[in-house]
């Protein structure tokens, strides 16, 4: 059985379809997969080959490749030829996950248009401000953000969307329908028979979505992401996905033609089949739909969280991958309703979007005697998300790991004072270089600037890359803590509290001290009937770690410690909180 390095270099051989190309980017290294889809439009397209199989299954029912492609060809022509959106104008989807949402990503993609993602957790105010912002042309909205736009309006005496906004299309109207708006369920009942995909001439270079930041601090900033970004993304995680098989014994030569073209030849295998958890507006949600198109694989949609419904999923739709935000992953292995579903189709169990407390890869392992594979993929919208990545047996070993670069990405850690890189094991500034990087922020040249020196993305976490290759990610460089001059990062004191078994959330921050400067400040939320006192915690933590990395202050909160739509801790508030 080959290893990790033995896999890549069978994979990555020149007649491969992973094969790696090295060139110069603006005078820089740089490698790229000239095999890789040369756009989104690409991956729809060869979608047609897998036919009548489930592409999609959502509360009401199921859609399969053939009908979604029909469904997508009306939609891309209803907004050419009657909304008249071009090249490179702007469609903003503001749902939850319903099947329309990927209706509207793909045919904004077919016809050259840029998506925008709205959060669906936002305000009224925030929505207008990005629609405004990207200068949308079309918004898709479900029925409860067209009911929030308005009456925000209503209320405000302002208009339900920006004036640059020409058409509101709303799936699933709870009322009325305001001036200006369409009843989307109705166009697509009304879309009958067949419809090709219009033309259109899109290059690999050309902007395919604008994902704004997550906004925890400030206005949130559009990311922009080109079709030859999503491309190299998705072409990474089906490499990583054939480095995994041939770790488990497949032959390399029977997938170097690429992940769908062996599970052609592999009829026999189970259907891959994919629960989307995270949110499609979130970049992973957007990754998860297309990683799962590109291979034909059915992707069972939930609309929110319910972690029986999660259960019940995985068990009948034969959920063979799941990937969700480690607060979502803790309550399904921690759930007693868990024994009641056959879970053994699972092949891997995902986290990411925050930080992965080590004991929750050792749950993944206990649940299932090691069967399943842990994974862990770090990155950001900026890196249009995936580039370090953990999984299986080396996941098990290094659980405080994110794991190793992929192969065409360069990873640098830096100081982030001067900006030079420090030595292997020294913790410093993570930085990325690659074709994962997007080309910086919509309509925000000197934010560019900053964030994106010289080719690299500053993703402004701290951490170190070991004699390995192994990185390890401490903390946000803003969440430092300094204690009387040393560095306390909050990750490693949240990891070493999650191990106590009546701590079912935990945040660190820091808090202001007089003589110290900083305090470390603990805001736990502890199982339900479970006590435990805040001396009983200090207690735990001073017998890992050093006396001052050890919380002075415990706070026990009795509610679910205030995260945004990706499951990120919003220490600003609890900061705020603190200090009152």
């Amino acid at each position: 059985m080959l290893d990790r390095t033995q896999a890549l270099a069978a994979l990555t051989a020149p007649d491969s379809v992973f094969a790696i190309a090295h060139t110069r980017h603006h005078g820089a290294p740089w490698r790229e997969f000239p095999s890789a889809p040369a756009t989104l439009r690409t991956v729809l397209e060869a979608t047609a080959a897998y036919a009548d199989d489930d592409a999609l299954v959502h509360d009401n029912g199921r859609i399969t490749y053939t009908e979604q492609l029909r469904l997508v060809g009306h939609f891309a022509r209803h907004l050419v030829d009657d909304l008249g959106v071009r090249h490179g104008d702007r469609v903003a989807i503001a749902m939850r996950n319903h099947p329309e949402w990927p209706l509207a990503m793909w045919a904004a993609q077919v016809i050259g248009a840029i998506a925008v993602p709205l959060n669906a957790w936002w305000t009224p105010d925030e929505l207008r401000y990005a629609l405004a912002d990207s200068g949308t042309r079309v918004l898709v909205a479900d029925g409860e953000r067209a009911d929030l736009l308005t009456a925000a309006a209503a209320a405000d005496g302002g208009p339900v969307v920006p004036d640059g906004v020409h058409a509101v299309l709303v799936a699933h109207p709870e009322g009325p329908l305001g001036p200006g708006m369409t009843d989307l369920s109705a166009l697509l009942r009304a879309w009958t028979g067949p419809c090709p995909l219009p033309d259109a001439d899109i290059a690999p270079g050309d902007d395919a979505t604008i994902l704004y930041t997550s906004g925890t601090t400030g206005r949130p900033k559009g990311a922009v992401a080109t079709h030859r970004n999503h491309a190299t993304n998705l072409h990474t995680l089906q490499l990583l996905q054939a480095v995994n098989l041939v770790r488990q014994g497949v032959p390399s030569e029977m997938l170097t033609n690429g992940i769908p073209a062996f599970f052609a030849a592999m009829p026999d295998l189970p259907r891959q089949s994919g629960l989307q958890v995270y949110p499609f507006f979130h970049i992973a949600g957007i990754v998860g739909l297309y990683v799962a198109a590109a291979q034909g694989a059915k992707l069972s949609l939930l609309r929110k969280w319910d972690t029986e419904r999660a259960l019940q999923l995985i068990e009948s739709e034969h959920i063979t991958n799941a990937s969700m935000v480690p607060t979502l992953l803790r309550r399904l292995l921690e759930s007693p309703l868990r024994a009641k579903y056959d879970l053994s189709s699972l092949i891997s169990l995902g986290a990411g979007g925050a930080p992965v407390p080590p004991d929750l890869v050792d749950e993944v392992g206990r649940m299932s005697d090691h069967a399943v594979s842990p994974l862990n993929g770090y990155g950001m919208t900026e890196t249009t998300c995936v580039v370090v990545s953990n999984s299986g047996d080396e996941y098990y070993a290094h659980p405080d790991s994110v794991g190793r670069a992929v192969p065409v990405v360069d990873v640098a850690v830096v100081d982030p004072a001067t900006g030079r890189e420090v030595p292997a094991g020294e913790t410093g500034e993570i930085r990325f270089r690659g074709p994962h990087v997007v080309r910086g922020y919509w309509n925000r040249p000197q934010e560019t600037a900053d964030c994106f020196p010289d080719g690299w993305f500053r993703t402004g976490d701290l951490g170190h890359v070991d004699d390995d290759g192994l990185v390890y990610v401490v903390d946000r460089l803003k969440d430092v803590i300094i204690r009387g001059g040393e560095n306390v990062y909050s990750a490693e004191v949240e990891a070493v509290l999650f191990e106590h078994p009546a701590v079912a959330d935990v945040a660190v921050v820091g808090v202001p001290h007089r003589e110290l400067g900083e305090e470390v400040a603990a805001v736990v939320e502890t199982h339900p009937g479970v006590a435990v006192s805040a001396a009983q915690l200090r207690g735990h933590v001073a017998r890992r770690l050093a006396a001052f990395k050890v919380p002075t202050i415990v706070k026990f909160s009795d509610r679910p410690l205030p995260r945004n739509a990706v499951g990120k801790v919003l220490k600003r508030e609890l900061r705020d909180m603190l200090s009152l």
